[in-house]
């Protein structure tokens, strides 16, 4: 190495060449190698060129290449190698030193923008040349001939060569040219002009010594001919060319070896016959002079190869080499089949040989032969592990070979370039290996949606990240992905807990979310508690994220029941949550509350009565539908897996009533019989207590025979008295019209009257009357109307009493009393008493069916009998006022 010496300018022989920049340079015989710096190109776009003795660069195609004596081959990844013919066109040869100029362009972007030029020049030594030269190259043959002129032709010429020079002066100035080209073929015999030849992708060139030809494999005149089981590329030809005036030939026929190669027991075998036609035609006298063998142009020696395994066999009729498949001297590169990753072995072989016969003398042979082992399909290791801690997924992919290179990712369904990555949370490491070889560290966050999680048992719950990985091949550009399914499984699972609260009327369940439930769905029974679900069956169903929250009523189609008693009922809420997908059982969570019976019963005002029967634990098979009242035709109107809603006036299916002193009892009973059988197997009494003046608690009790005991409900006795504007009864006082102003010796109509229950079996009777002077019925004076149902005797005006006919406004007679009053109660001698007054009536409610013998409820006045207040009926007070009284002017 010369160092002193500029770029491109250094001359060594048969020496490796360091060259300034990023190539390196050696001389292998009569072939320059150029290797490229692997880390400089990396991830660049090149473009080759060869620059002639005029500084003129010539750009390298492959068609080019192969015409002009060039390969460009890539070794491994980014490792490209450019190998020069020492007789490539517009390489320079003198004395045996040859000298070649690359210049390569390099740029980041595909139309080669803003590239990088580099020049190199080198220079290698060769010689002696042999008579004849073969090289087989991967794109092309090439056969270099000594040129020679006869003795006989010589001596002819320089009898008078004065006299020829100035006949012929082309002659001299083509003094050796080639002129044509003829190829032998079977059926057919053709020549080609020099011109023709180069157009049809020939290289032919002379120099002082040599006649060359190089054919590429691609040409129309190449024949594959098949001798001792292998196949060659055959061309047969001879070249014409011109020494002054005279026209010689020379057989330029070439061959080289196509397959011959096994894959098998893990080795790969070579063979190449020693005897080629058509090198071998019309030769005597054949002996071997070398055999040598190597890899890259680098030949081995047999301590090398024992050292590699390697075998180079040097038998009578052929030649064999054998190398392990992954010997050292070749690489392995990705392969892709089918969509499937692979890997294939390639090695570059270099097989020299040379031989004497009576025909050539020396011959030189060179096979420059790359072997790619069949596809070899390949696993991807995938491996992960979480750190906690970080919040992170580490995940492993790989060992890839250098050539493959990941470009992007596919995240939930979205493709994303590797520089992209980030911006969705994932960082994505490269890590390479002293063997050239590298793999992917992929670190996502375990809160990133691409992570799923998953709830597996007990403590534990699994991540697993599903991303699939997209690579490309250098230079061969083929893609493949690796999906990438990684989970992890870590006991850090948070289950769920829940609690139970309970009010009058609901249950509520609270259920306080873990880490592993964000997506189980709540289900009562096989029904998926939708919102939508939830407002069907008015559940209250709240969601924030952290808390689920499901409130349900006492009377649901979801809540169990048990533990009946007269003084409480035991309710129960179930709730599931499933899994989203599998819906598989995750956690069950209940409630259970105590609740009043008089939840299932209500006494309206109007005589109206609705009971709720429920199905208890154990009796599943019962259907609510079947249910009905002690008058069989009055059913359920409103049904429901678990409850029969029963809704009925107390006059109607066969409901009995009692009376106490200060109630009516209203009692039914809800039956579930089998047919032909009047024996219930379920049997739900319940009663109804109206009261005059106070409620009492309902209570009620369910069993199976024999009955159960008989709880109250709850109601009210509502009375009225009102006050008429005249005698027909029409029109009362309407409240904005008191108090009401009245004069002497005026009537004032009054009107007692039961609103409800609406029970025609209830007849309301007078017991006392009076008026005062506040509100308060206790307060005094008092000024009686009616004692003990009857007049005032000690009054000179004595009450008159009306009788109620039915009417449109008067459904039941009986509920109502009627009398008027005249002004002269109040009044002593000419003074007014009072002239605010309110008025009070004390009532007693009687049975129309009851004994005549009951002196308690006559329909007349019952003069001399004790107050009410000692009554066994139920009774009330009404009041009414106030009234203003006036004297008129005149009286």
């Amino acid at each position: 190495m010369n160092n002193g010496a500029e770029p491109g300018t250094e001359v060594v022989t048969n020496s490796d060449i360091f060259l300034w920049g990023p190539m390196s340079s050696k001389c292998l015989g009569n072939l320059l190698r150029i290797t490229l710096n692997a880390d400089y190109f990396e991830d660049k776009y090149l473009s080759f060129f060869v620059v002639d003795q005029s500084g003129t660069a010539w750009e390298l195609d492959e068609a080019m290449a192969a015409q002009c004596g060039y390969t460009v081959a890539y070794s491994t990844w980014r490792s490209i190698q450019l190998r020069a013919s020492a007789l490539s066109c517009h390489s320079h040869l003198e004395k045996d030193v040859f000298t070649i100029t690359i210049q390569i362009k390099a740029s980041h972007a595909p139309d080669m923008s803003n590239a990088t030029t580099h020049r190199e020049s080198a220079s290698c030594h060769y010689g002696p040349w042999s008579p004849r030269e073969i090289i087989c190259e991967n794109n092309y043959m090439e056969v270099s001939v000594r040129r020679e002129v006869p003795q006989t032709i010589k001596d002819f010429l320089q009898d008078e060569p004065q006299d020829w020079s100035l006949a012929f002066p082309e002659a001299k100035a083509e003094e050796a040219s080639i002129w044509q080209i003829a190829f032998h073929q079977p059926e057919e015999k053709r020549a080609l002009l020099v011109s023709n030849a180069w157009s049809a992708g020939y290289g032919l060139n002379t120099t002082g010594s040599r006649v060359l030809l190089r054919v590429p494999y691609t040409v129309a005149q190449v024949q594959l001919v098949e001798d001792q089981g292998i196949t060659f590329s055959v061309l047969r030809s001879s070249v014409f060319y011109k020494y002054q005036w005279v026209i010689l030939m020379v057989d330029t026929a070439v061959a080289c070896p196509v397959d011959g190669v096994d894959y098998t027991n893990k080795t790969i075998t070579w063979t190449v016959p020693k005897y080629i036609p058509p090198l071998s035609a019309g030769m005597t006298g054949f002996k071997d002079v070398l055999v040598e063998a190597g890899v890259d142009l680098h030949k081995l020696s047999a301590e090398e190869m024992a050292s590699r395994k390697y075998v180079l066999l040097n038998e009578l009729k052929a030649i064999t080499m054998k190398i392990p498949i992954g010997a050292e001297g070749g690489y392995y590169k990705t392969s892709v089949s089918n969509g499937q990753l692979g890997i294939k072995y390639i090695i570059n072989l270099f097989l020299e040989h040379q031989w004497e016969d009576n025909k050539w003398g020396l011959t030189k042979h060179i096979i420059i032969k790359e072997l790619e082992t069949p596809f070899e399909q390949v696993e991807v290791a995938i491996t992960s592990n979480l750190n906690l801690s970080a919040g992170l997924m580490n995940v492993t992919v790989g060992t890839f070979l250098p050539d493959a290179e990941l470009v992007n990712l596919t995240i939930e369904g979205v493709v994303v370039a590797v520089p992209e990555a980030v911006q969705h949370g994932y960082l994505i490491h490269r890590t390479r290996y002293a063997n050239g070889s590298k793999a992917y560290v992929i670190q996502v966050p375990l809160d990133a949606t691409s992570v799923k999680k998953e709830y597996i048992r007990e403590d534990m719950r699994a991540y697993t990240l599903n991303v699939t990985l997209a690579f490309i091949t250098y230079p061969s550009s083929e893609t493949f992905v690796v999906p990438v399914i990684a989970l992890s499984a870590v006991k850090d699972a948070v289950l769920p807990i829940a609690r139970g609260v309970c009010d009058g009327r609901n249950l509520h369940l609270i259920i306080t979310r873990g880490n592993v439930d964000q997506n189980w769905l709540p289900f009562v029974s096989d029904c998926h508690l939708t919102p939508e679900a939830a407002q069907k069956y008015n559940y209250i169903l709240r969601d924030n994220g952290t808390h689920l929250t499901i409130s349900v009523p006492f009377l649901s189609p979801h809540v169990s029941y048990e533990g009946f008693h007269t003084s409480e009922i035991k309710a129960t809420f179930y709730l599931t949550l499933k899994d989203d997908i599998t819906l598989a059982q995750r956690r069950d969570f209940s409630v259970s509350c105590i609740f009043s019976p008089s939840e299932l019963i209500q006494c309206l005002p109007n005589g109206t009565m609705i009971i709720t029967a429920i199905k208890l634990v154990g009796g599943e098979d019962l259907d609510t539908a079947l249910l009905v009242l002690r008058d069989r035709q009055c059913k359920p109107s409103l049904v429901t897996e678990m409850t029969a809603t029963f809704k009925f006036n107390v006059n109607t299916c066969g409901t009995s009533r009692k009376f106490n002193s200060t109630t009516v009892a209203y009692e039914n009973e809800v039956l579930y019989l089998r047919p032909g059988n009047d024996i219930p197997i379920y049997q739900l009494k319940f009663l109804c207590f109206y009261a005059v003046e106070e409620t009492a608690d309902v209570q009620y009790e369910s069993k199976k025979n024999p009955p159960p005991s008989i709880q109250p409900g709850s109601g009210c006795l509502t009375l009225s008295l009102k006050l008429f504007k005249e005698k027909s009864y029409s029109e009362p006082y309407q409240e904005s019209e008191y108090p009401v102003v009245k004069h002497l010796r005026e009537a004032l109509y009054f009107e007692v009257e039961l609103l409800q229950p609406k029970d025609a079996r209830l007849d309301l009777n007078l017991d006392d009357c009076w008026a005062t002077n506040s509100q308060s019925h206790d307060s005094l004076p008092q000024w009686h109307i009616l004692v003990h149902g009857c007049e005032n005797n000690k009054d000179s005006y004595r009450t008159v009493f009306h009788k109620v006919n039915y009417s449109l406004r008067v459904k039941f007679p009986q509920h109502l009393k009627r009398f008027e009053v005249r002004m002269f109660t109040f009044v002593q001698g000419t003074s007014l008493l009072q002239e605010q007054l309110y008025f009070h009536c004390s009532v007693v409610i009687c049975n129309t069916k009851q004994h005549p013998l009951d002196v308690f409820c006559p329909r007349r006045c019952n003069p001399g009998k004790h107050r009410f207040a000692n009554s066994a009926h139920p009774h009330g007070q009404v009041s009414s006022g106030p009234v203003l009284f006036r004297k008129k002017n005149n009286k």
